[in-house]
């Protein structure tokens, strides 16, 4: 399936250098949005709430800041980047009241539309502008000239314009300097979610331990382990952004490029994608969704319980004990 993908010169600055916008939030993504917006020449306030910690840091970054409400009641766009767990009921409170007709209503991940958690009226644009990278790579590019790339999206186009301003709000956080990619709420939600479980954090995580593991219940120092299992991943990884899979085996030696061929469909095999099958298959009925706004509701609890066992965990004993004879990286 082709992709659309746009650049510089297609977006109009214009369009969103004549809306006021408000991001709400000023975390990972909120900053670097808010301060690239502000470089870009665009009218914007940040949104949060009363006794926020970040309220001293955002205005000493030369950024208006006000209540979240005072925002979403200024801005003709409002971008939403709260976490995902706590939009809803901000938006409910504290923004739904102050959207008027013609006003877009923004995100950079598409879960509580998707999902049905947050539900806009039909007179208000929604769109979606999700850079791929974490906020301070999204701000540190946009420093130095580039940009990391973006997905836009439009689930509501109220106005007949609201293509024009997703584009707009993507140039002005430095996307279209790379290439910004159309998208649809639904993919960038369901990819993005895939991505996370299986590859990324889930899968990654998992066989980062499950090496490290078999390695030091043969008897091998785990310090070794770690090393072979957990610190040279970076590096590996590094050839493979750089320029692909076929540099990364380029680079490595003739040895370790015959063990990928023959042990990578081992430990990655047909129970592997059945398994991912089924991870897909429960983001796109919605269950991860529901477990995972249940388990928000009962406090974190599950989500708590997961993250003291890896912090627990003796390769991250072990990390911590290596990663201190590394001076280069403090």
């Amino acid at each position: 399936m082709a992709v659309t993908i746009y650049y510089e010169q297609d977006a109009n600055p214009e369009v969103i250098k004549g809306k006021k916008v408000a991001v709400i939030g000023y975390g990972s993504q909120g900053h670097a949005h808010a301060l690239n917006l502000l470089d870009s020449g665009v009218d914007v306030r940040v949104g949060l709430r009363e006794g926020s910690s970040s309220w001293k840091e955002a205005e000493e970054a030369g950024l208006k800041v006000m209540s979240i409400e005072d925002a979403a009641e200024e801005a003709d766009v409002i971008m939403i980047l709260i976490p995902d767990e706590l939009q809803a009921k901000v938006y409910e409170e504290q923004i739904a009241p102050h959207l008027k007709p013609g006003d877009t209503l923004a995100f950079a991940h598409g879960f509580n539309i998707h999902y049905g958690y947050i539900t806009p009226p039909e007179d208000v644009d929604v769109i979606m502008c999700a850079p791929k990278g974490p906020g301070h790579i999204v701000r540190r590019q946009y420093t130095q000239g580039s940009g990391v790339p973006d997905l836009i999206c439009v689930e509501q186009d109220a106005t007949g314009s609201a293509w024009d301003t997703a584009l707009s709000y993507a140039w002005g956080v430095g996307g279209t300097r790379s290439g910004v990619i159309k998208a649809t709420f639904k993919q960038e939600t369901e990819e993005d979610l895939f991505g996370e479980q299986a590859v990324l954090c889930g899968g990654l995580v998992e066989l980062v331990k499950a090496g490290f593991e078999t390695l030091v219940d043969a008897g091998y120092p785990p310090e070794l382990a770690y090393f072979e299992c957990y610190h040279e991943m970076k590096m590996i990884v590094d050839l493979m952004y750089e320029s692909g899979i076929h540099f990364m085996n380029y680079s490595i030696s003739n040895t370790a490029e015959y063990g990928e061929y023959y042990a990578g469909p081992k430990v990655i095999n047909d129970e592997s994608r059945k398994a991912m099958k089924e991870i897909l298959a429960r983001i796109q009925d919605g269950s991860f969704a529901a477990e995972f706004v249940a388990d928000c509701n009962n406090d974190h609890a599950w989500l708590l319980e997961q993250r003291e066992a890896i912090n627990d965990h003796e390769i991250e004993k072990t990390g911590e004990k290596i990663r201190s004879m590394f001076t280069w990286a403090k």
